[in-house]
């Protein structure tokens, strides 16, 4: 390889800041699915002692 061209990209950051956004991304994603599914699980459970408490009410 040309050390010329091994050189330009050891000291280039533009690429280091696209990875950056997309580790960044990622992580945020991450934390709205994990934020969505322990909702979904709480109010599943909320849903379901409401439902058992009218049926026992009646």
């Amino acid at each position: 390889m040309n050390n010329g061209f091994l050189r330009r990209f050891v000291t280039r950051e533009d690429g280091a800041v696209t990875v950056d956004w997309v580790v960044l991304t990622a992580g945020v994603i991450g934390l709205c699915l994990f934020a969505y599914w322990q909702i979904e699980v709480s109010t599943k459970g909320l849903a379901q002692a409401a439902a058992t408490a009218i049926y026992n009410e009646e």
